[in-house]
């Protein structure tokens, strides 16, 4: 099985910090959920990902867009840059960047289920004949350090042609976020389940894409495999299990609930 080969080290720099784990589900309510995968290029395979983790063939990246109307942070928006792997043979993916619209949104995704949000303009709207969305750096990134201004979107996505799919057509996998936590730097296992009243399939093209901005300069998105748009809401229980992210997920994995 081929393995991870990126340097931890360099992986969690700007990691999300998680100083005590959660008790109680995290409720999102009223969610407009973009998901879209597409392929990516033979360099973002093992590279990309820590030695606990296990690349695809061919690679593909994960993206994820919430427009959330309520919950335990407000109303907010935001945007998922993940690389599909699994973690031992479980389907998981691996969550290089993420952007989120309002401050509280930002502390809550890192601090609660170790994302490595950045302040940015995310805007996802959903039209009777398609989805737009773009992701745009504001001045300052999440964590305090200056973003790149003036280099364009960090993502812009757009889908046309809504076919509806039956609700139990969704399906997502659970994100692995490198973050430090009381039991030191691990992988966190961030589960997501979705109800969705309405499920579509769209044609869909990436216009946009500045890699680095993401934090993975290897990111290479050239193919739509699938895009979908759904009206939902989604809960996220407790984190139950972190994983060594130098170990495989038989040696590493530690329940932590």
């Amino acid at each position: 099985m081929i393995s991870g080969t990126a340097s931890v080290d360099e992986l969690a720099a700007g990691a999300a910090e998680i100083s005590s784990f959660g008790s109680e589900p995290i409720t999102l309510s009223g969610v407009t959920g973009l998901s879209l995968i597409a392929e990516l290029r033979r360099s973002a395979r093992e590279e990309v990902l820590p030695p606990g983790l296990h690349p695809i063939v061919p690679p593909a990246m994960s993206l994820v867009a919430w427009d959330v109307g309520g919950s335990p942070w407000g109303a907010f928006s935001a945007a998922f840059v993940r690389v599909v792997c699994r973690s031992g043979a479980r389907a998981r993916t691996f969550c290089v960047g993420a952007a989120a619209s309002t401050q509280d949104a930002i502390d809550g995704l890192r601090s609660q289920l170790g994302f490595p949000a950045q302040r940015a303009d995310v805007a996802l709207r959903r039209h009777y004949d398609g989805v737009d969305l773009t992701v745009a750096q504001c001045g300052e990134a999440g964590d305090g350090t200056a973003s790149r201004n003036g280099a364009g979107p960090m993502l812009a996505v757009s889908a046309l042609d809504p076919d509806p799919l039956s609700v139990g057509d969704l399906q997502q996998v659970g994100s692995m976020n490198l973050a430090r936590t009381p039991l030191g730097l691990r992988l966190v296992q961030v589960e997501t389940h979705h109800v969705p009243s309405r499920v579509e399939r769209l044609a869909a093209r990436i216009d946009a894409f500045d890699a680095e901005a993401w934090g993975q300069r290897l990111l290479d998105p050239y193919w739509v495999v699938s895009c979908s748009v759904s009206l939902e809401d989604i809960e996220i229980p407790v984190i139950r299990f972190v994983c060594d992210p130098a170990k495989h997920a038989a040696e590493g994995t530690e329940r932590v609930q």
